[in-house]
């Protein structure tokens, strides 16, 4: 099998990213596993999709850590490769990250799309990712597994929710990732509203979400694969991350910490109310953020912490994405490329 990992820079990815893992596992199981960062495409005259990738020069590696040495090092192998002689194409580059890059935060989708008219697979499916661009996405989940929200600039209107919803309330943008510029309003914060407002929205909408007390316990980050909770060896793909002190942010680089996490009857029955639509999008593989019984976020871009499901449950989930893709392969085989992209995401 050959595939293509797209990253956002392949010069800044780290060992411990899961993009990073699962490169290093396809490379062990025996298959060809290219790299490209979003800059590295060519629409050649000819309609043909070309991308300047680099693959590791070694058949096995005992360690992330020597797998992206390799990768990023002069003796990797360098070669402009033909998107379309890949039989998949992971797009795994996060436009959050490159917003000082904005014409970068859809290349991965736009080469995706004519990568998938040439058969490869694409994954997670570009049209679905190109709905999901920003957190409004959030909002065509059912209310039942989502916090009541409103999304707006009017200040007027956000202070109305707020005293709604009791006077506390959540603020964050619209746009953006890894808990920057989010705010806790408390009942005692209303006379700031306004500044928090206007801080949270200097780059645009603001999102004002109820408050989830469960929140206080941190989130549970579950991973679904083709449309269902990631289960391999007996084992969910899951962790709990626990917020530290006082900051309402639980992501790790906001200063939160991981522990194990239990995966019961409450997440399974949130991931089979968002799995309809997750199909229907074509979204294989997907961090869900649980908070008690409801959903902090979905993430579809680059889902992340597969290494930290592994560590606390002593499974590589690596393999089990890996081999899903070679299912997906050999479908294809089966059907000489003749499938819908968004359909054979979730087989």
């Amino acid at each position: 099998m050959k595939i293509g990992f797209v990253v956002n820079d392949v010069m800044t990815e780290t060992k411990g990213y899961t993009t990073t893992r699962l490169g290093m596992a396809a490379v062990n199981m025996g298959h060809e596993a290219w790299v490209m960062s979003v800059a590295d495409f060519d629409y050649a005259p000819d309609g043909v999709i070309h991308a300047r990738a680099r693959r590791a020069s070694a058949k096995q590696y005992k360690s992330n850590e020597a797998y992206l040495r390799d990768l990023q090092s002069p003796k990797a192998k360098k070669e402009r490769i033909s998107v379309s002689d890949l039989d998949v194409l992971m797009l795994r580059n996060d436009p959050a990250e490159d917003a000082r890059r904005p014409w970068a935060q859809g290349a991965g989708i736009i080469f995706g799309r004519m990568a998938m008219q040439h058969g490869v697979i694409v994954l997670n499916d570009p049209n679905g990712l190109a709905k999901a661009a920003n957190k409004m996405y959030f909002q065509s989940f059912p209310e039942e597994v989502r916090p009541r929200t409103l999304i707006s600039r009017d200040q007027k209107e956000i202070r109305a929710f707020a005293k709604k919803m009791g006077g506390k309330i959540v603020l964050k943008p619209l746009q953006g990732s890894g808990g920057q510029s989010v705010f806790l309003v408390s009942p005692t914060d209303l006379s700031n509203l306004n500044q928090m407002v206007e801080a949270v929205g200097q780059h645009g909408y603001v999102i004002a979400q109820e408050y989830l007390p469960d929140a206080i316990e941190g989130d549970t980050r579950l991973f679904l694969m083709n449309g269902a909770p990631l289960r391999y060896k007996g084992k969910y793909a899951a962790f709990r991350r626990v917020r530290s002190g006082d900051d309402i942010r639980s992501n790790v680089h906001a200063g939160g910490t991981i522990q194990s996490a239990k995966i019961g009857e409450t997440a399974l029955r949130v991931a089979e109310i968002v799995r309809p639509k997750l199909v229907q999008d074509g979204m294989f593989l997907v961090g869900l953020d649980i908070v008690g019984e409801k959903l902090m976020e979905i993430n579809v871009f680059s889902p992340g912490g597969l290494g930290s499901a592994q560590r606390f449950e002593k499974v590589n989930f690596t393999y089990a994405v890996i081999h899903a893709l070679e299912n997906k392969v050999q479908y294809m085989r089966y059907y000489q490329r003749k499938f819908d992209n968004a359909e054979m995401a979730t087989l």
